[in-house]
């Protein structure tokens, strides 16, 4: 992670998933970036690692996402 990201996170505006719940799952929270970047946490562990995606990586994740690709039934 470069100073320019660590220095993003640092003021960064957090939200949750809007697919987290309250029941104690898999609870992801992200903030927006400059450039399009994307920063993703744990939200039960919001001072653990956090994921910093470029903005081409994180459409891919999601465009993957979207289409089912990464589903564990699609997996052979």
């Amino acid at each position: 992670m470069s100073t320019t990201e660590a220095d993003a996170l640092h003021g960064a505006a957090w939200f949750t998933s809007s697919y987290s719940n309250d029941q104690g799952g898999a609870c992801v929270q992200g903030a927006r970036l400059g450039g399009e970047a994307m920063a993703v946490r744990d939200s039960k562990d919001i001072n653990g690692p956090t994921f910093v995606f470029s903005g081409s990586a994180w459409s891919a994740f999601l465009d993957a996402a979207g289409s089912g690709a990464l589903d564990q039934s699609s997996r052979g």
